[in-house]
């Protein structure tokens, strides 16, 4: 399963995102993780990036909501303990088994 995570690399949260990521790929056989820093907001339209950190699984967004603005900017997740600037392991965990 191929996973990208796309980040700003002016928000710190993308960092979060990667840790958890890298932690999952040591359990879940095939886990291929990339990385792609979107610096312009030409990068944004072209990847619909909608903030940092955003994790397309096999290409799509499964935090998205059809009205999250494209752009440059640090995004809110929502999870159990309220809005955070990451999904949490357990949330990734989901959406990857």
């Amino acid at each position: 399963m191929k996973v990208t995570l796309l980040y700003f690399d002016d928000c710190p949260n993308w960092k979060v995102a990667d840790g958890h990521l890298q932690a999952l790929s040591s359990e879940i056989d095939g886990l291929e993780v990339s990385r792609i820093e979107v610096t312009t907001p030409e990068d944004a339209e072209r990847h619909q990036f909608r903030g940092s950190p955003s994790v397309l699984i096999e290409g799509h967004d499964p935090f998205a909501e059809a009205t999250d603005p494209v752009g440059l900017s640090c995004r809110v997740y929502q999870t159990p303990d309220g809005p955070a600037g990451s999904p949490t392991l357990s949330q990734l965990r989901q959406v990857l088994t």
